[in-house]
């Protein structure tokens, strides 16, 4: 059995699985691919494939020679690089809930942080200015989370302490969960808006500007899903006006060019994309992938299976 992970730390993971019988044990090759440099081998003869957290390039095609692959085990939540490419004679599984507890930190931290204005007390600081004014609080806001999953769980679990009213959303309704089809009436009495939804036909573009309008004034939207579920220009037009703030860990394009505007949009705070980058994620990515080709080798159903949609 031929598997290519993204690290050399997975690889090691890899290299003490429990033997299926004692008389009969998996013979695993272990190869290291980060989508750098050429093949580790002939993809033809990959069964499990672990890719690295940026898409290889030619991701299409390089799933179109791996005609032995049965397993396609992301290390992200998100899946839509892969998803319309996956041969049928393949499983794929995300990485759900791998992320998200730095995800959710994130978003908790990058919420206060610009509703208590540190990007501007931070300017400030390298200024040597001593900019004494009242800020924002979360104490007693509205949380609208749009996309509740894992990691919409995650973040309530720590909001619990700052006494916020928490409004769920996701793709269809349940039980103290409103559908997405209820956002236009809910946007207006939120405080912060929580972006966590997949990458989909539906999501891509869904943040434009009637969604942006409905947003009450002075509002926050935090975007830790990805940059293409916003129209960025209807952010910045926003952001430029002063009515909203934002706090993004994705961008459209991305990465961010050096002369975007939403760079220097008032009221932005940006970071790289690094919300689940944390050891927290690189342990729970190890103890995925391992649980996951032990759960291949023996036959066991596979976690996270993905199917038509996510």
């Amino acid at each position: 059995m031929k598997i290519w992970v993204a690290s050399q730390d997975l690889a090691d993971v890899l290299s003490d699985l429990p033997k299926e019988s004692p008389d009969d044990p998996p013979e695993i090759e272990c190869a290291v691919y980060d989508g750098r440099g050429a093949l580790p081998g002939p993809p033809e003869e990959v069964e499990i494939w672990v890719p690295p957290l940026i898409p290889v390039p030619d991701t299409p095609g390089l799933l179109g020679r791996m005609t032995g692959l049965r397993l396609l085990q992301t290390v992200t939540a998100g899946v839509e690089a892969y998803l319309p490419h996956v041969p049928e004679h393949a499983m794929l599984c995300n990485a759900r809930g791998v992320h998200d507890a730095g995800t959710a930190e994130w978003i908790v931290g990058a919420a206060i942080a610009v509703l208590r204005e540190f990007p501007g007390f931070a300017a400030a600081q390298a200024r040597r200015e001593w900019t004494y004014h009242h800020t924002g609080v979360l104490d007693g806001a509205t949380v609208l989370i749009v996309g509740y999953g894992s990691i919409g769980e995650a973040v309530e679990r720590r909001l619990a302490g700052f006494e916020v009213d928490v409004v769920r959303v996701a793709r269809t309704a349940r039980e103290n969960v409103h559908g997405e089809d209820e956002l236009p009436a809910l946007l207006p009495s939120a405080d912060v808006v929580v972006l966590l939804v997949p990458v989909t036909a539906g999501t891509v573009g869904m943040v434009d500007a009637r969604f942006l309008a409905r947003m009450r004034d002075g509002a926050v939207l935090v975007n830790a899903a990805r940059g293409t579920v916003v129209d960025t220009d209807a952010l910045v037009a926003e952001l430029e006006s002063g009515r909203l703030r934002a706090a993004l860990d994705v961008t459209s394009p991305e990465p961010l060019p050096p002369d975007h505007p939403l760079w220097t949009a008032p009221g932005a705070f940006i970071t790289p994309h690094v919300a689940g980058s944390t050891p927290a994620s690189v342990r729970r990515t190890r103890e995925l992938v391992r649980a996951q080709v032990i759960r291949y080798v023996t036959g066991e159903r596979l976690a996270n299976m993905i199917t038509d949609h996510y």
